[in-house]
């Protein structure tokens, strides 16, 4: 429920009215949305430190993995927080936290240290927001067939994780200041966002006391084969095929025009595929079918990113992102789809946070990739890739479906 306090003047009242308007689950999307574009709107800047600046390609890769370094142990942390106290007072204080990531990045400038701080707060923000708002969302799509609260919430995440880099991209690429006014779409996106999701309802889920049974559910979870050959070895290519995208792959040729721009276009198009792609799902049904079309997506793309390296078509970029934005948005809602039917209602959060951890470990790809790029060629790399999937597939389809919980 809303919080009851009265407010005494217009001016406050507003905002309240506005967001009153808006479906509850809507309310806990966009703000997962905002977080979401604030978390992803460094991959636009890539370039802009790498030559503005002067860092490598090492230190501009580090940066943007150096975000996971801070989501992962705050998924861990606060989501089975918030399955204790409830989602909405770990969610309000988590958009301040996105604000104030995005004050650092500012005023950074080529400081590496006071960006990696903008980095690790930006994940610590992600890390507190998304898997106790996807458990959120859930729970205000409770009147909707089942997986529409995993969709709503993919949907949410991919929507800001591809608008981010491209409204930065296009701001460094055109306007002044590159490494300050990219980053003031965010701000200015947050206000909103804070004023109509701050009192976005919550709805009462029974909560068990009852830790040891709780703990022994959750590793029960954790363990059984749909977890275990379904998400675990493929979560980490929902991130991990969509920072390649635009993190690796257009480091294979020259992108002589407007550089910037067309790397925040590629990390939009990428995701924003991602976004597209997500009703299949529904259609799908199946996590396991969900996920083994996502892999095959991933597969067609680093196929089409080999004949890139090998015939060097800068066009090839574009059919390369839309694949493995495809991958990135089938095995998303394929695996939220999967943690959904496994998990108990005061368990999702928990749940969601293991699987968000997961997916985040592919953030490390355009690290490992520019690593690996200096001991073999790019075709090799890619071939890696496609074998690393083609011994996965089997396992995924090995899993039995799980039984609703």
């Amino acid at each position: 429920m809303d919080d009851p306090t009265p407010h005494a003047t217009t001016p406050a009242i507003r905002p309240r009215a506005v967001a009153g308007r808006v479906p509850g689950w809507a309310r806990v999307a966009l703000a997962m949305f905002a977080v979401g574009w604030g978390a992803n709107q460094f991959a636009a800047m890539l370039l802009v430190y790498r030559d503005e600046d002067g860092a490598s390609s090492q230190v501009v890769t580090a940066l943007f993995g150096a975000y996971a370094l801070g989501l992962i142990p705050a998924l861990l942390i606060v989501a089975p927080i918030s399955d204790r106290i409830g989602r909405r007072r770990v969610v309000r204080p988590v958009l301040v936290l996105s604000t104030l990531a995005t004050v650092v990045l500012i005023i950074a400038g080529d400081s590496f240290g006071l960006l990696l701080l903008g980095r690790l707060a930006a994940g610590v923000a992600s890390g507190a927001a998304f898997a106790p708002g996807t458990a959120w969302v859930k729970e205000l799509s409770a009147d909707r067939p089942t997986g529409t609260g995993a969709r709503r919430a993919a949907l949410a995440l991919s929507a800001g994780f591809g608008s981010g880099p491209l409204v930065a991209g296009i701001c460094a690429q055109w306007l002044p200041a590159p490494t300050v006014l990219p980053y003031v779409p965010h701000l200015v996106l947050m206000a909103f966002v804070i004023a109509i999701a701050w009192h976005a309802p919550e709805p009462f889920v029974p909560r068990s006391s009852d830790e040891p049974r709780r703990r022994s559910e959750v590793r029960e979870a954790l363990l059984s084969r749909p977890f275990l050959m379904g998400v675990l070895l493929t979560a980490p290519w929902v991130f991990g095929a969509a920072s390649t995208s635009f993190a690796t792959l257009p480091t294979f040729v020259d992108i002589g025009v407007a550089p910037i721009a067309v790397t925040g276009a590629l990390a939009g198009l990428t995701l924003w595929t991602g976004v597209a792609i997500q009703p299949l799902g529904r259609r799908l049904g199946d996590p396991r079918r969900i996920i083994t079309t996502g892999l095959a997506a991933a597969v067609a793309g680093l196929t089409t990113g080999l004949v890139l390296d090998l015939t060097g078509a800068a066009w090839l970029v574009l059919p390369s992102a839309m694949l493995l934005g495809a991958a990135y948005g089938l095995v998303l809602v394929g695996g939220l789809t999967a943690v959904e039917a496994l998990a108990r209602p005061d368990d999702l959060g928990t749940l969601n946070a293991v699987f968000y951890s997961l997916t985040y470990v592919g953030f490390a790809a355009p690290l490992l990739n520019t690593l690996a790029l200096t001991h073999v060629s790019p075709e090799t790399l890619m071939l890696v890739g496609i074998a690393v999937i083609a011994a996965t597939v089997p396992l995924v389809l090995a899993a039995r479906p799980s039984r609703p919980r």
